[in-house]
């Protein structure tokens, strides 16, 4: 299908379905990771709160508030009908805020 042709060929895209479900995907993704945090404040919890378990847990808080952060600002970009490629920083950020919360989150097991 050439590029801005819609399946009707009037010229114009449905925004529609597509923005939708990379809307729902980042609200699932950034539920997965509330959760993620949430395993890792109980885990501290449960085995007492030491030094390093409880660094980590605040790293882990701090990683799942910056992902927040910019999944928020994308979902907010995304209700346009031609929104605007990710761009490679938020791409990176992303990247490293998921991986921190799996460093961090380990942090909290001893």
């Amino acid at each position: 299908m050439p590029e801005g042709k819609g399946p009707v060929g009037n010229g114009t895209r449905d925004p529609g379905l597509q923005p939708e479900r990379t809307r729902l995907a980042w609200r699932r993704t950034t539920l997965a990771c509330a959760v993620a945090a949430s395993l890792a404040g109980r885990q501290t919890l449960a085995s007492g709160i030491g030094p390093i378990p409880l660094l980590g847990l605040a790293l882990t808080v701090l990683a799942w508030l910056t992902f927040l952060g910019l999944a928020h600002r994308r979902i907010r970009t995304l209700y346009v009908p031609r929104p605007p490629a990710l761009s490679p920083r938020a791409a990176v950020v992303a990247v490293a805020c998921v991986l921190a919360m799996a460093v961090f989150g380990s942090a909290t097991l001893h």
